[in-house]
């Protein structure tokens, strides 16, 4: 008798196929739509996702400045940044980052969620994140995606 033999077919990067996709912010939440980019950059909702390889697609997201976010973090989240000298630490609230760089909140949430090491880093930069409706990625025919 002869015994059937399979074997699981990994990902490699000559096989992944890379993607772009652009995300509108408008009135979306922010800790929603980062979790279902990060499945995105990481590669989650690709039939052959292998953890240990970046098979993650490019995103773009637009409209960063009108973003949402829930109950009162408005006003009681707070985002801090050290320069690493004494009396280096500053505290902004979330309020007042939206209005200044309204980037940095999508570019924060997603970066949490990625994995900490080498294979994060080189998905984190496959976002691209923009305030305003315009991005230079068009010759990239980038597919709309919506949540």
């Amino acid at each position: 008798m002869s015994k059937l033999h399979f074997t699981t077919k990994h990902a490699n990067a000559a096989t992944v196929q890379r993607n772009w996709y652009v995300v509108d912010g408008t009135n979306q939440t922010v800790g929603r739509m980062c979790a279902k980019i990060a499945a995105i950059l990481r590669g989650k909702n690709k039939a052959y996702f292998t953890p240990h390889v970046d098979c993650g697609d490019f995103v773009i997201v637009i409209n960063a400045d009108k973003v949402k976010l829930t109950g009162n973090k408005m006003e009681q989240k707070i985002y801090d940044t050290f320069s690493g000298y004494p009396g280096g630490r500053k505290e902004e609230l979330a309020k007042d980052l939206l209005k200044r760089r309204p980037e940095v909140v999508i570019e924060r949430a997603v970066k949490g969620m990625l994995p900490k090491n080498r294979l994060g880093r080189k998905m984190y930069k496959k976002l691209f994140v923009y305030a305003g409706a315009e991005h230079p990625h068009t010759a990239q025919q980038p597919k709309a995606l919506s949540f």
